[in-house]
Parts: structure tokens; sequence; C-alpha cells
């Protein structure tokens, strides 16, 4: 049996944006067919809405926009890491307190901004003001909230396509080269090269 090749969005309070981009990439494996390849989840790097539902903003865009909206929040945990393969941070602030709990250097290097897997060709919420980050929507009205889906949906692509060329390193039998094994390990697809913002 395979193990799943496992990966946790990250917000601030799991209620708003990781939620959201676990229901998209949810979507996104299952129409690709690496549902049962992949286990994916949220968390927040807070614990302050531990055990409620997403934000009903959240709810109403994701029901809007065709995806599941069952969700209980809940904190992120340093001990995490051992078991996942990706965390995902929707923001530099996830991205940095991530990295700071992380137990070492291997773990820290799991973490990754969502945006990063956006292309300039499917990343229209692209914003010089924000970086990579997809902003904080709690604050603000209704159309934030749309705007944080349109960048989990443009993000989710590009981190689909390595995902799934992840899982397919793992998962197929590599051949063998001049009668020996390489045991060089192979640059990670899931791991793009990235620039943290501010």
């Amino acid at each position: 049996m395979t193990v799943p090749f496992r990966i946790c969005f990250v917000c601030t309070g799991n209620i708003c944006r990781s939620p959201m981009a676990e229901s998209v990439f949810r979507t996104r494996l299952a129409e690709d067919g690496l549902d049962g390849l992949v286990e994916v989840d949220s968390a927040g790097t807070g614990g302050w809405h531990e055990g409620d539902g997403a934000d009903p903003r959240t709810v109403a865009v994701l029901r809007a926009g065709g995806y599941e909206t069952a969700h209980t929040a809940r904190q992120f945990h340093a001990s995490w890491f051992d078991r996942l393969d990706l965390v995902i941070a929707l923001d530099a602030g996830h991205l940095r307190a991530l990295r700071r709990l992380a137990p070492t250097a291997q773990d820290a290097a799991k973490v990754r901004l969502l945006r990063s897997y956006a292309t300039e060709a499917t990343d229209k919420g692209a914003d010089p003001a924000h970086g990579l980050d997809v902003p904080d929507p709690y604050y603000g009205d209704f159309a934030g909230f749309e705007e944080c889906l349109e960048m989990v949906e443009a993000a989710s692509d590009g981190l689909l396509a390595a995902v799934r060329t992840a899982v397919t390193a793992r998962t197929v039998i590599p051949a063998r080269a001049s009668g020996y094994d390489d045991c060089r390990p192979a640059p990670d697809p899931a791991h793009p090269q990235e620039k943290e913002s501010a």
C-alpha cells in the first residue's frame, strides 16, 4: 500500500483562507484522479477558532463555486511536520511562523507559499503590494472573499501539477541506468523556487 502524499494548508485562524484552499484543492485532486493518493487538510497558526466552522462568507463563496463547505477549525502543531510532505502557507507571515515552528531544517523546507505555484498567466489576482500573499479577507467585505477564491483557484492548478509530479516520482520505480542504481536524490518538484515577501 502506498503512503499518501500529505498536504496541510495554513492561514491564521483556519476559518477563511486555508479551508478555502483545502476545499478547492481537494476538488482539483478528485478531478485529476489523485484523491486516493493525496490527503489534504488545513489548520491555523492560532487556536482562537478551534472547533468552529468556516466563516459564513467563506462558506458562501465555496458553495457558489460548487465546492464542499464542511469544515472544523484547528490549530497547527509542530508535531505534524513529521507526517506532512508539504505545508502550504497562505501569506508570508504564516510562512515565517511555520518555518520557526519547524523542528528541523528539513521540516522548514516543506513550508511553501501557495501563490508561489501560480503562473503569471493564471494569477489574475496578482498585486505587487501583497507579493505572493493571499490577503486576509476577514475584516473586509464579501468581494475580498471572492478575490481570495480566485487567487486560490489560480495557484491550485500549479500546485496540482507539482503534486502530480511528486506523487508520480514516488510511485513509479525508475529504470536502472548502466547496471547500477543511481542513489542521488532527484530535485523535488513540489518545492518551487520562491522569494519570501517582506
